[in-house]
């Protein structure tokens, strides 16, 4: 396989597993998804999923329902932003269908897709807890919340300088 931790992410992985008594490994497998993604580039190929398998000695199986099941993996390329907007009831009725159509307008991608320069992922998921702040957003580790199109505007023209001035 082409797919491998570097050796600090091993050292995780195995301090991980040993967070779980004995015969219990499999108790890793979310937490070692999120290390593999953060280690291969931002999402699980095929590929890395069956290294985790492997790595975990589970069956490939049992790997991609996990990853398959849950919105927080991504089983294709992103953006460099990825926005996930929440789509459960209370964002719904907040506007959130209202926000999704605006980035298709503003970025011409659908839920699922990125944008042409590669910078930014649409993506709805469901309830990310922040019902009291709907139509609501999670970007990596931040939410944006009360979304409207101004702010919107805002958060694209910020990731685009963001990404502006580190190139």
């Amino acid at each position: 396989m082409s797919v491998q931790f570097s050796e600090k992410a091993m050292q995780e992985v195995k301090w991980l597993v040993s967070r779980y008594p004995e015969g219990k490994h499999k108790s890793a497998l979310i937490p070692v998804l999120h290390l593999a993604q953060q280690e291969f580039g931002g999402w699980l190929s095929t590929e890395t999923m069956d290294y985790v398998a492997s790595v975990l000695n589970l069956k490939p199986i049992e790997v991609y329902e996990v990853a398959t099941f849950y919105s927080m993996y991504n089983l294709k390329p992103v953006g460099k932003y990825l926005f996930e907007v929440c789509h459960t009831g209370p964002c719904m009725l907040n506007g959130s269908d209202d926000i999704v159509a605006y980035i298709f307008e503003k970025l011409g991608i659908k839920p699922g897709e990125t944008s042409a320069d590669g910078l930014f992922t649409l993506k709805t998921v469901e309830c990310l807890g922040a019902c009291g702040y709907a139509p609501m957003m999670q970007m990596g580790k931040n939410y944006r919340e009360h979304l409207t199109k101004e702010k919107v505007d805002a958060i694209i023209a910020e990731c685009r300088n963001t990404a502006a001035t580190q190139n």
